[in-house]
């Protein structure tokens, strides 16, 4: 133990014209880990300092922070040590190497949650968290996402608004026939737009914006009052999540911009500019 705190605290030895070095002490304050995180990387040879001193002091180059940082960056993501240090030393494998690999590796996570998020947001917006549904009901509408699971979450981030209060009341009264219904009505929606669409009508038209207004009718009646700013919104998110977009874009490439333009072209006749 005295050893290891004389050698956290060990100074800069280096003589004139040396490489910079680090001793264990301001590795470990440079990356945020113990001293005796340190000491089992350099035991199982994960990552070893470049040099000692001729006191037996652990010397730490550049290079071996380097090493340390991919370290930390695929433990983080939960890699196992022997993992790590199976791809760090990989032949043929360099610094630009493992930074492409870390970045696919955050793009899959950052895909992954962005896809949880949007799911929460459908089950809030198609309000069905509290509507008995059969396995294949939900199979079809969540694949194998359960949105209960997220329950607490979406509760966290809108239970304080009314528009959630109100979303939850309603599915709590809808029955089996009454969600029958609702869906029927989504159906038709899309539909009618994929039809409008595919016909050539403009969005900014009166037939796309007659739609986009029975679209916000069949919310405010099914789920929440759903105001023209509310709507908008949702037409934006229709067009950025792509749950929701892969939804639309079934039925017609390009539909989930179409319903986007069509919706904020009624908002913008109603009077309700952004």
């Amino acid at each position: 133990m005295r050893q290891a705190t004389r050698e956290a605290g060990h100074g800069d030895d280096r003589g004139p014209g040396r490489a910079r070095d680090h001793s264990i002490g301001q590795v470990a304050r440079i990356a945020a880990v113990s001293v005796r995180t340190l000491h089992h990387y350099d035991e199982i040879g994960l990552v070893s300092p470049g040099r000692r001193t001729a006191a037996g002091y652990r010397r730490y180059t550049d290079a071996d922070l380097q090493r340390l940082q991919h370290v930390l960056f695929y433990r983080e993501l939960g890699f196992a040590l022997e993992e790590i240090t199976a791809i760090l030393d990989a032949p043929g494998t360099d610094t630009l190497t493992h930074l492409r690999r870390q970045h696919e590796l955050l793009t899959r996570r950052i895909d992954r949650l962005r896809a949880m998020a949007a799911a929460v947001e459908h089950a809030m917006e198609a309000n069905i968290l509290s509507i008995p549904l059969t396995p294949q009901e939900r199979f079809e509408i969540f694949g194998d996402f359960v949105p209960e699971d997220h329950d607490e979450e979406a509760s966290r981030r809108w239970g304080h608004t009314d528009t959630w209060r109100q979303s939850r009341a309603r599915a709590a009264a809808m029955t089996g026939a009454d969600w029958a219904r609702f869906t029927e009505e989504a159906a038709r929606t899309v539909r009618d737009f994929t039809e409008a669409y595919l016909a050539g009508l403009p969005a900014g038209g009166a037939r796309a914006m007659g739609l986009a207004e029975e679209h916000r009718a069949h919310l405010t009646r099914w789920c929440y009052d759903c105001s023209y700013d509310i709507h908008r919104g949702l037409g934006d998110m229709y067009v950025a999540d792509p749950r929701f977009a892969a939804v639309y874009e079934a039925s017609a490439t390009g539909l989930a911009v179409y319903i986007r333009d069509a919706i904020h072209a009624n908002a913008d006749r109603a009077g309700h500019r952004p």
